[in-house]
Order: C-alpha cells, then sequence, then structure tokens
C-alpha cells in the first residue's frame, strides 16, 4: 500500500513538473512570437506576410493578440483596380494605429498578396480581392469578422470602425496632409488677380450674362450631383461589384462613388443642352434647323433623363417608376 502510495506521488509529481515545463515553454513560445511580431511592426505598420508567416503568426497557437488581415492581389497583372486604393485606405489606418496612444501588442495588422501567399486564398476560398478579415486573439473568425466592402465601402474611416466593433481598439484616423488644394486654390486666385489686372482697362466681359449663366449652372451641376458629399465623406472612386467585377455606381442610396459623381455631372449637363435647344429652336429663323434643334433637344431631354431616373432607381429599390429604361 506504502508502495503504491509512493508511485502515485512520483507519477503526480513528474505530471505537475510536466504541466509545469510545459506552460513554460507555451509562455516562452508566446512571449517570442510577440516580440517578433512587435520588431516587424517597428519597420512597418503593415505586416506583409507569406504562406508560410501566416501560418506561424495567425493561424497557429498560443497567440493571444488580434490580427486583422487584407487579402489583395495589388500585381498590375491581376488588373485588381480597386486594391490599390484599398491597400491606401488600409496604410491610412495602420498608421494612424502605429502612431497613436491605442497602439500595443494586442492588435496587429498583416497584407496577404495572392501573389505571395496563394495558398492562404485556397485555404480560405478566397476567391475575391481586396477581403478585411479579423482573427481574434481566441477562437476561429465568425461570419462577422470578415467585413462587408460591398455595403460599407473600404474608406479608412469605415475600416477603424469595423476594427473597433471587433476588437474594441478606437482608432482615429489621421490623413496625411493634401496641400493640393490649396496649392490649385492659390494658382486659381493668382490667375484670376493676374487676368483681372491685364484686362483692368476692358472688363466689359464681367457683365456677360451668358458667362455668369454658365458659371451658375456649373455650380448647380457640381452641387446636385454630390462632389460636396465626396469632400466631406471621401467615399472611393470605384469598388468591386457583387459579381467579381468593378461597380462604378453605388448599390445602396445611403452611399455614392466618386465616379458616380461624374456620370451623374454629365447626364445633367446633357438634360440642360436638350432643354436650351427645346426653349431656342422657336426663335430659329430657318424653319427646318428649328425643326431638328426640336427633335434633338427632346430625343436629349427623354434619353438622359430616362438614364438619370435609372440610376435613381437602381439605388432606390422599391422606387416604381422608370421611363425608357429600367
Amino acid at each position: 500500500m506504502k508502495l503504491l502510495t509512493k508511485i502515485l506521488c512520483i507519477f503526480v509529481l513528474v505530471a505537475a513538473v510536466s504541466l509545469y515545463a510545459s506552460g513554460q515553454k507555451t509562455k516562452s513560445a508566446l512571449s517570442e512570437k510577440v516580440q517578433a511580431m512587435l520588431d516587424m511592426n517597428a519597420k512597418r505598420s503593415i505586416l506583409r506576410f507569406n504562406g508560410q508567416k501566416f501560418k506561424d503568426y495567425v493561424k497557429t497557437a498560443p497567440r493571444n493578440y488580434s490580427v486583422i488581415v487584407m487579402f489583395t492581389a495589388l500585381q498590375p497583372a491581376r488588373q485588381c483596380q480597386i486594391c490599390r486604393h484599398a491597400h491606401d485606405e488600409y496604410q491610412i489606418v495602420a498608421n494612424s494605429y502605429r502612431y497613436s496612444m491605442a497602439y500595443s501588442n494586442k492588435l496587429f495588422f498583416v497584407m496577404v498578396d495572392f501573389d505571395e501567399g496563394s495558398d492562404v486564398f485556397q485555404a480560405l476560398r478566397l476567391n475575391t480581392a481586396p477581403v478585411f478579415m479579423h482573427f481574434p486573439a481566441k477562437g476561429k473568425p465568425k461570419g462577422s469578422d470578415t467585413m462587408d466592402i460591398q455595403r460599407v465601402g473600404i474608406s479608412a474611416e469605415v475600416i477603424a470602425k469595423w476594427v473597433q466593433e471587433r476588437t474594441d481598439l478606437q482608432i482615429r484616423v489621421f490623413r496625411p496632409p493634401n496641400y493640393s488644394g490649396t496649392i490649385a486654390l492659390l494658382l486659381l486666385v493668382s490667375f484670376a488677380g493676374g487676368f483681372l489686372y491685364l484686362r483692368r482697362n476692358n472688363l466689359e466681359f464681367l457683365q456677360n450674362k451668358q458667362m455668369w449663366a454658365l458659371l451658375a449652372v456649373l455650380f448647380c451641376f457640381a452641387m446636385i450631383s454630390g462632389q460636396m458629399w465626396n469632400h466631406i465623406r471621401g467615399p472611393p472612386f470605384i469598388h468591386k461589384s457583387q459579381n467579381g467585377g468593378v461597380a462604378y455606381i453605388h448599390s445602396s442610396s445611403q452611399g455614392q462613388l466618386v465616379f458616380e459623381t461624374y456620370i451623374v455631372f454629365i447626364l445633367n449637363g446633357l438634360i440642360v443642352v436638350g432643354m436650351i435647344l427645346l426653349t431656342e429652336c422657336g426663335a430659329e429663323m430657318d424653319k427646318r434647323k428649328g425643326k431638328i434643334m426640336a427633335i434633338v433637344g427632346l430625343g436629349m431631354v427623354c434619353i438622359f433623363f430616362s438614364l438619370l431616373l435609372s440610376i435613381f432607381r437602381s439605388k432606390a429599390g422599391g422606387y416604381p417608376y422608370s421611363f425608357l429604361f429600367k
């Protein structure tokens, strides 16, 4: 009986020592992994991983940190037109986090390019790019850990908000200063001032009603097409559609794309040209020319107004009316 008790005690002691050693080994491995991530993060805000590094630092335990991964295809041969824009916005978020007070070893930003980690794409069954995924410190990613870029877009502010929802870390986005607008304004003011100075003895053009009418109409076009919304919200130029192509018009009435505003601007301009032809055809002395102007103007108004209505109908799903085009 005493022998059995001694054997049992020895067994328990050996098991305890083994568990302790295993725990120390796990802590040592985790510490080395975190330190390696911090060392890489000190050199760049976005860690660029291939398949092996992704397996070692993201998929393999132990891990006590969360990882945000952008799966992309930046090589020109892949013809991913929005990947570069998505990478730029992702870079802004990573830089904002890297140099903020919230920075810690609990969150890292990673990028996996298809040409460097195609095995990762195959393992995760990804057939599109870009894709943003969150890999939590514990457990496997859920459905909500994949960012729905079709619905919310890929701007830095949207990415930062999604990261906060997944990790509870608030990232204040700091965009690099862009002086192009200021420089353009200064050049425009200088040009206008120089022109007025050179024409100081002949300023009758300032009384030209057609010039002021054209400027007023262009200003209205810029406002109703959404240029001010673009300036405030900073939407992407284009984004990827649900079928894997490129979308030039946002599918929701709550958002828009930069290219979409250009389309609306041009359509409104063509409608106005058609209205001008309709109103001026009656004053034309040549009846044949006036008839042609009326037909062309009517055709332009009907066609381009129908296209504009079709765009609105595609964004407002429940809108029942259409004209010429659906």
